[in-house]
């Protein structure tokens, strides 16, 4: 009988002894993972990540149209993953959560890291097995 709770423990609990989330949470996480699978989103998420930015700057910064670069700040702010502000007749994004800016900058810049690490020429020895 005690096999059996060993093996309950295993699957709800990972190495270092956290539980799993509920299932609401994981379905959360899966959506806002789900909105940065949009590279245009994710190059909007990552522009703000560098700081707060109005939808003109943003679109000229990511390459969008005005429309389509509006629509994406709305379904991310729609997601909680950004917020807006006004200032005068502008409208002006930013990322709140620091974690979610720390999320960000560690996926785009380790995959930037490898990109270039990977096309890095190979140097080959001169000298060496004749």
């Amino acid at each position: 009988m005690s096999q059996g709770r060993g093996r309950e423990r295993t699957v709800t609990e990972n190495a270092a002894g956290f539980e799993d989330p509920p299932a609401e949470v994981l379905a959360e996480a899966a959506a806002a993972f789900g909105l940065l699978a949009s590279s245009a989103r994710l190059h909007l998420m990552w522009a703000l990540s560098q700081g707060e930015s109005d939808v003109t700057h943003l679109a000229d910064r990511v390459g969008g149209a005005l429309p389509a670069v509006s629509q994406h700040l709305a379904k991310l702010k729609l997601a909680g993953l950004v917020r807006s502000r006004r200032e005068g007749r502008r409208q002006v994004y930013y990322i709140d959560d620091p974690d979610v800016v720390t999320l960000v900058r560690v996926m785009v810049g380790q995959l930037t890291a490898r990109t270039r690490h990977a096309s890095a020429p190979v140097h080959r020895l001169r000298g060496i097995g004749g």
